[in-house]
Formats: C-alpha cells, structure tokens, sequence
C-alpha cells in the first residue's frame, strides 16, 4: 500500500494543451475535514485506507495542498442541455487534477469537483455544498457494488466556507476517479467551432488512451463509436433493471466510456412508476424513468453527428441502429435474471411487462418485491406478495403464469435458487430518504451515519445483521422528496 506522496502522476489529458482544458488551481476551503471515504476506491491508487484520516488528506482534497507532479486543469467541452444546444460550456467547479496510475498499470483520472471558480463557471461560485457532494460519493459507490458501471467516488471534505444557493450552506469537495472525463460534449465543441485539427487530436487521444484496440480495425472511429454505443446500450439496460433514474441526461453528462456521470438530482425508484421524474426542474419530463432508453439513443444521435468528420453518415446510422437491440438484449436478460430464471422464453417480454404494469397500478415497491420474490418457493413466494396489490385478481393470473414458467426449468433446489436471485436483487438501495437522513446528520456534524450508510451500500446483496431498517419500505414523507441540480 502507498501513501499519498508516493502516487505516480502521467497527466495525459493535460498533454493536449490550452485548447483543451485551462491551468486552473484549486480554492482552499476552510477548515477541511473529513465526511466519509471509500477503502474500495482508495485500493484502486493502491493507497493506505489509513491516511485518509491525516490531516494532509484533507488539506489536499480540500484545496490547500497539490502534489508538485499534479497539473490541475479545467476542460472545455459544450453539449446538448435538455434538447438545446449550449456551445460552451466545461468544467465550472471541478478540475482535473491530474492522472494517476496504479501498480496494476491503469490510469485513474483525480476530479476534484467543488474546487472554486474557473473560466467556465460562467455566473456560478464554482463551489459544491455537502449535501451534493455526500450524494454523488454515496451513488457513485452504490451503484458500483450494484455491478453498474460509473465513476467512482474517493472522499468527501466537508468546511466552514459558506454558499449560497436557496439558503446558506456549507462548501464540500468530492474527489472522484474515472479512467477519463471525456463526454459526448467535449467532441460536439470542437465540431460546432469548426475547429477540425483539434477534433482529429481529441479523437486520437481517446483512440489512443481508451480504445486502441479499435486502432487495429479498417475504420478505428467507426469502432470506436460502435463500442460507445453497445457501452450506453447495457449501462442504461443496467439503469433501467436496477430502477435508477438519473434526472440530467445532458450530452455533457455522457461519459465516451459508457458509465455513469455526473450526479444531480438522481433518484433509486421506491413505488414502480414508469413515468417517474426525479428532478424537480424538469417540467416536461425529459429525464423521466422511461425516457431514459429513448434518450439514450437521443444523445448518441448527438455524439454521431459531432462524428460525421471521420464516419460516414450511412455507417453512423447503421451502428445507431445496434441500440435498441442491444439495450433490449440486455435488459430482459437482467430481468430474467431477476425474476429467477435460467433459461430463455418467447413470452418473457409479456410476462414482465404484465408484472410491470400491475406493478404500476398498485404502487408496489420495486427493489422490495424482487427480492422477497426470491425468499421462498416460487408458490409461497406469489402467495405472500399478492396482498400488495390492489388488482389481486389480475396478479394471481400472472401469479399462476409466473409459477409454470418457473416450474418449465425442471427440477428446482430452492435453496440454489434463493441464493441465485439474491445474487442480482439487492437487499439494500439508495434511497432518497436514506440520503437525506445521513444529510441531515452530517450538516449538524455528525459524520456517521454517511460513514454507516455507505458501508451498508458497499454490500448491497447480503443480509447485514442490524441493518433491517436500511431496507424497510421508506415514509411516505420519504417518498415525495424534492431533488434539483442545485449544488
């Protein structure tokens, strides 16, 4: 294990020059201190999980310290923001504070979001407030140990320094990792500036640094975009199976390496509503829950375009046309999964869009009702959850549905087949009110409960002794939270 002074730094990125980022240094908070930390991210810099209690891990991630190897730097980048095209816009409170890479030879980019204004802030104080911040470390890991793909999260460095937003808060600083920043709206800048020498050296780094295999093919962007397509396809696939809803699906919040990116106003589903809207800004509901597939193909029509320079309309639309597919592949594979099956049916597809729909009508707990799914046999099971629907007639037909499919496997252990289904339905989610509670507590400095909720997230498919609480059905109050961008 290493401490935080024996990193090694090969800051790629920053190689690419003023065109690309701008040298920008962080603005210290005051008094920094420790909220919560991740072991599991701070094993992928191969870091000592025991110096994140020194006081220099939070004087460096709190903006007072920089390694003398690290070349802080503020990228630009434009993107598509609910549907209209932004031509500027970057990085407005978060640096690149430079790549890192660990014994194993992978690059970890170091991210320091909330890090004072840049050239980018436009009318923004370039801060970030600690409820933000403890969301984005809280999803980020979360949806890691669900097996979803994103960005990981370091640390949490809560301060005295006061913001503003609808009232008085406190600046934090989230420090998170990701083999690269590069978004869909770093390519569209460099298209809609008519700038093409940039966009061809942007376009080989990321070739170079994160797809070069695709360098062995006859047409390497046409590769490239082919992957980044099949990569958006299976994580919203994920994000769908798991009831995570973004809230922000903006071409700048798109990862060119298909994870999940820049936390807001996400939300996990409580009740199943397919018309679920987790930011509160979003008045048309462009970012709802069943948007997100749509969307999906939305922003990668955008990326396409921003393409066009190195692929041929007729290829672009052609590998476009691999979304829904693969997006459907993946998903009723994840479903199937989820539901306890092991092999594959024609009719699958109905049976669950017949489970979903009643779902939906009676306002059924999502995560709650494909985990007890898997408690019992399959006729216990159905017996016990029908009373949380209101159509019981209507759940007892699929009931009946659900027990043959299941029985057409053959010869079923019930214990296999309980372990199998825990496997892949988590026990526990991040909940809003979950968040909020933690929140809470750590405004009147009071750190562990975040420290305690991010444990128990970190194992979301094993039962955890004295955790019951952490995957009851929330309040009713707990489901009506108000989430904005605001951060």
């Amino acid at each position: 294990m290493k401490a935080l002074d024996e990193l090694t730094f090969d800051n790629r990125f920053a190689r690419l020059g003023d065109a690309f980022s701008t040298h920008v240094l962080p603005e210290p908070i005051a008094a920094p201190r420790l909220v919560v930390a991740s072991p599991a991210a701070m094993a992928l810099l191969d870091l000592d999980p025991a110096v994140a209690e020194t006081p220099v891990f939070a004087e460096l991630f709190g903006g007072h310290k920089l390694w003398a190897e690290a070349e802080p730097r503020a990228m630009v980048y434009s993107g598509h923001q609910f549907g209209s095209y932004n031509p500027q816009l970057g990085d407005g409170r978060g640096l690149l504070l430079g790549e890192v890479y660990n014994d194993a030879g992978e690059h970890w980019d170091l991210h320091l979001k909330g890090a004072g204004q840049t050239p980018y802030s436009r009318m923004g104080d370039g801060r970030a407030v600690l409820r933000s911040s403890i969301r984005e470390f809280l999803a980020s890991e979360a949806l890691h140990a669900l097996n979803i793909p994103t960005t990981r999260a370091l640390c949490v460095i809560g301060s005295d320094t006061p913001v503003w937003r609808e009232k008085q808060e406190r600046a934090a600083m989230v420090l998170r990792l990701a083999p690269s920043h590069v978004r869909f709206g770093h390519f569209e800048f460099f298209y809609y500036t008519k700038r093409p020498e940039q966009q061809k050296e942007l376009g080989q780094h990321v070739l170079a640094m994160h797809f070069p295999h695709c360098l062995e093919q006859t047409e390497p962007y046409l590769a490239m975009f082919r992957e980044i397509v099949e990569r958006n396809a299976e994580l919203i696939a994920k994000w769908q199976a798991y009831g995570f809803c973004h809230g922000v699906m903006n071409t700048d919040n798109m990862s060119i390496l298909g994870i999940t990116f820049d936390f807001g106003p996400f939300a996990f589903l409580d009740d199943f509503d397919a018309h679920f809207i987790c930011n509160h800004s979003d008045d048309q509901g462009r970012y709802s829950f069943s948007n997100q597939v749509p969307i999906g193909q939305w922003n990668l029509s955008a990326l396409a375009q921003a393409l066009t320079p190195f692929i041929s309309v007729e290829a672009l639309r052609e590998t476009l046309g691999l979304y829904l597919p693969l997006f459907q592949a993946h998903y009723l594979d994840l479903m199937r999964r989820r539901l306890g099956f092991t092999t594959a049916e024609d009719d699958d597809q109905k049976l669950l869009e017949h489970l979903l729909q009643l779902m939906q009508n009676s306002g059924v707990d999502y995560s709650l009702f494909f985990r007890r799914l898997g408690d019992e046999s399959p006729e216990l099971a159905v017996t016990r959850l029908r009373d949380d629907f209101v159509d019981i007639k209507g759940f007892d037909e699929w009931g009946e549905l659900y027990i043959a499919r299941v029985a057409r496997e053959g010869v079923i252990d019930q214990a296999q087949r309980r372990k199998r289904m825990h496997a892949v339905n988590p026990r526990y989610i991040l909940r809003n009110y979950l968040a909020q509670k933690a929140i809470d507590a750590a405004e009147s400095g009071d750190y562990s409960e975040v420290r305690r909720l991010h444990a128990v997230l970190s194992n979301p498919f094993e039962e955890q002794p004295g955790m019951e609480s952490y995957a009851e059905r929330p309040p009713e109050w707990g489901k009506h939270l108000e989430i904005s961008c605001s951060s």
